[in-house]
């Protein structure tokens, strides 16, 4: 447990805190894996080139991406004052979500389960 007066312990805590510029999206409906593949190819680029490269990825969570990825140079610009030009992903990941589980009939009365997964995905950026 922390000593001290609570408004030390509040001032220390936030001294800790993270100031890159992020976005995230909780309950994005695609599985992690396919999330994935489009996150690899843009880790460590340059923010024009990732752009390009979700733009024009045919995948269903390059649009999800491509979303994520404006709103993250948004906030870099706006929240913490920095160039868009300077800006690369530094990190970018996605973490699992909760499952839908639905029912599919099949031949002679039996059932199949069907997964519908979500990930929760996270883009940071940083200047160079």
């Amino acid at each position: 447990m922390a000593k001290g007066h609570r408004s030390q312990i509040k001032r220390e805590r936030n001294a800790q805190k993270d100031t890159r510029p992020t976005a995230k999206l909780s309950y994005a409906r695609v599985s992690v894996q396919k999330a994935c593949f489009v996150l690899d190819a843009i880790r460590g680029k340059d923010v024009q080139t990732a752009l390009g490269i979700v733009t024009y990825n045919p995948r269903y969570a390059s649009t999800l991406i491509e979303k994520l990825l404006k709103s993250a140079i948004a906030n870099a610009e706006n929240n913490n004052g920095m160039d868009p030009a300077n800006l690369y992903v530094e990190e970018c990941f996605a973490n699992k979500g909760p499952t839908m589980k639905r029912v599919k009939p099949r031949a002679q009365g039996r059932a199949y389960r069907i997964e519908k997964r979500m990930s929760h995905l996270t883009i940071v950026l940083n200047e160079r």
